[in-house]
């Protein structure tokens, strides 16, 4: 009898737990891989046609796959404009709508290519361009695509491929330097290589250089289609350039030149900082752009700028709004413009009057991202919760009334159980008020007690707002039946321009008396148990987790991703947080031991969990090593996962499904999820 019942459990026991993971409606991390993501919309002029990317990811086969999708703004229409398994981007309308641009990279082609579809005749999408090395940031201004390219000045189309070959083929894997920047995020950069714009005739053609005859080129480390604009009439390009002989501390100016030319003016010579997004208004008049006026804080208040291109003279326009003005767009009329606001935890639609700078917020609650003009009063964007993934929808921008137009994941969704979240503020450092979310499970009983998984944000400058992520999400962690919370401390964005820079040059001692702030909080709410609390970050938030280790805390865990530990080597990385405005460590080091993590190690006895990538050129995989051997020689318990193919970001489905599930091994023992 005792053997038939073994026999059984063992026939069953697939089935059992088929049964399970049926039952598991949570958002796990699982669910969340097959959730389709759509990303920035465009939209004809008359608003008639909007275009999104939409990308799915095959886990089995650990890819994601792109596709454009054309949608109608009464939401009637949701249909592929492009093929399954071949991606495609950047999608751009013709002048009179009737035509997309992207680009793909398909059959025989090296790198990505401009491919053109008709939308008002069938037909498929043919290539436009054969640039050996590869298109990106394209614009279509009248009779012309802008791209961005990747060149060897001085060598032909012809050349290059030759190269491009040679590179491919050659045994020797020697990289070589002898100026800054070496690399950027995830990427080295070949410093005989510059980022140029270039056109093409919609008909085909010739490629033209726009601004190499210029002797500019786009600055090294990151370029787009935010780097540079063409004026409506094709008369002017506007782009950024390093204004400056420094390239370790580049000084990022806005050049105007007419195009054709071989002379380029710098608009903006004084300003030390940086001066982004050039944008020229639909009447051709003006040239609207972003200011930052402290050189070596990236986080800054923008204001938004205007230049008169017949006066040439810039106001600004924004000067006693706290709050940063980068996601822009022209009104249609060239009287104002549409833009999305970090605003205090939510990322708000706002319209700014162009003439004196007045603002007016169109949306109140839920994140909505960079908007586009889809006919005189009616924006495009998407829109996002911590409940919900980002949608596509249309934005009356007189009432802020919204529709969606899509209709993905709505059947997962309906069979996914999310918990609730809700905005607290407590008092932080300086007795300021710092605003924080607040998660709970599915389910959530006040009546009872919970654990505490404390999230610390990175950046340092980047607030959490309401908004749906893939990494790091609070729902997710929620699911396994912990509280999660995500305190904005001072530094993050959003809550102006005091608040952000006060932990400059100090990053350690504002963040962590408002974690232990927060901390305090959630001790004296009945429904946490303080036994069971966890807590962990990345980047900043992993350095602030970093320096939690080191100072005395309720916490039974840690988690530490992609962590700054080491502030000395930390300076030889792709960006070096405070030489630029507070000097090196040589001629200012007493900053750097005050607040350096690896300072306070003596102090270390937390259990930790390390994680670091090793293609992470933002803060190197050192940095990871170096904290997982201290913990290790001091003999704190510790564990270290390293991910040889990923970078500052664990972003492919199979890797991200691990990282979420070790998090929740670890986290479990040292703070058993659920309710008692």
């Amino acid at each position: 009898m005792k053997k038939l019942q073994l026999l059984l459990l063992f026939v069953l026991l697939p089935f059992l737990a088929y049964a399970s993971n049926a039952e598991d409606k949570s958002l796990s991390i699982e669910r969340m891989w097959q959730l389709e993501r759509i990303g920035a919309p465009v939209a004809s002029a008359d608003g008639k046609f909007i275009v999104a990317p939409v990308t799915r990811f095959d886990v089995k086969a650990d890819q994601g796959h792109t596709r454009l999708w054309l949608f109608s703004a009464d939401g009637k229409q949701q249909r592929p404009l492009t093929v399954d398994g071949m991606r495609a981007s950047e999608a751009t309308f013709s002048p009179d709508g009737s035509t997309l641009a992207f680009i793909s990279q398909r059959h025989k082609d090296d790198a990505g290519q401009i491919y053109l579809l008709p939308l008002t005749t069938p037909g498929e999408a043919q290539r436009l361009t054969e640039v050996p090395t590869g298109v990106y940031g394209i614009k279509w201004v009248g009779e012309h695509l802008y791209f961005i390219s990747r060149v060897w000045p001085g060598k032909s189309w012809e050349e290059m491929a030759t190269q491009l070959k040679a590179n491919k083929d050659k045994k020797m894997s020697a990289w070589q330097w002898n100026a800054l920047p070496y690399s950027h995020f995830d990427h080295w950069i070949d410093e005989n290589r510059q980022a140029h714009v270039f056109r093409i005739a919609a008909k085909g053609g010739e490629v033209q250089p726009v601004t190499q005859p210029l002797g500019l080129e786009l600055p090294r480390s990151s370029q787009g289609a935010s780097s540079y604009d063409i004026h409506p009439q094709e008369r002017y390009i506007a782009f950024n350039a390093n204004g400056s002989s420094n390239t370790v501390d580049p000084k990022i100016d806005i050049f105007l030149a007419a195009i054709g030319s071989d002379k380029a003016d710098n608009i903006t010579p004084d300003n030390q900082a940086p001066d982004s997004n050039p944008t020229f208004s639909p009447d051709g008049k003006s040239l609207a752009f972003s200011r930052q006026r402290i050189h070596g804080f990236y986080a800054d208040t923008a204001r938004l700028m205007v230049y008169d291109l017949a006066g040439k003279t810039s106001r600004e326009l924004t000067t006693n709004w706290d709050r940063s003005v980068n996601n822009f767009i022209w009104s249609a009329d060239s009287r104002g413009f549409f833009a999305s606001i970090d605003d205090a935890g939510t990322n708000r639609l706002y319209q700014i009057d162009a003439r004196n700078g007045k603002q007016r917020a169109i949306t109140k609650d839920t994140s909505f991202g960079r908007p586009a003009l889809a006919g005189k009063n009616t924006l495009v964007t998407t829109n996002e919760s911590f409940l919900f993934p980002a949608r596509l929808v249309t934005v009356d921008a007189r009432n802020g009334n919204t529709r969606r137009l899509d209709s993905f994941n709505n059947e997962l969704l309906a069979q996914t159980e999310l918990g609730t979240y809700e905005s607290v503020t407590y008092k932080g450092a300086d007795g300021n008020d710092i605003q924080m979310w607040v998660h709970y499970p599915a389910g959530f009983d006040k009546s009872k007690k919970y654990p505490l998984f404390l999230l610390i944000h990175g950046g340092p400058h980047n607030a959490i707002t309401d908004s749906f992520s893939y990494r790091w999400n609070a729902q997710t962690f929620a699911s396994w039946g912990y509280v999660t919370a995500w305190p904005n401390f001072h530094g993050s964005s959003g809550f102006g321009q005091d608040f952000a820079d006060a932990i400059n040059p100090d990053w350690r001692t504002k963040p962590l008396a408002d974690i232990q702030a927060a901390t305090a909080w959630f001790q004296n709410q009945p429904w946490i148990d303080s036994d069971r609390m966890v807590a962990g970050g990345a980047s900043y938030g992993g350095y602030l987790t970093s320096i939690l280790l080191g100072t005395e805390h309720p916490f039974k865990a840690l988690l530490i991703h992609a962590a700054v530990y080491n502030m000395y080597s930390q300076m030889a990385a792709d960006f070096a947080v405070h030489s630029t405005r507070f000097g090196n460590y040589w001629d200012n080091p007493e900053i750097y031991k005050s607040i350096s993590p690896h300072y306070f190690a003596g102090n270390f006895n937390t259990p930790t969990l390390v994680i670091h990538g090793q293609l992470d050129y933002r803060v190197p995989v050192g940095q990871g090593f170096e904290l997982f051997r201290t913990l290790q020689s001091r003999g704190v318990e510790s564990r270290m996962i390293y991910f040889p193919d990923e970078n500052h970001w664990i972003l492919k489905p199979n890797n991200s499904i691990y990282w979420y599930n070790q998090v929740k091994d670890w986290m479990t023992r040292f703070a058993e999820p659920g309710a008692r």
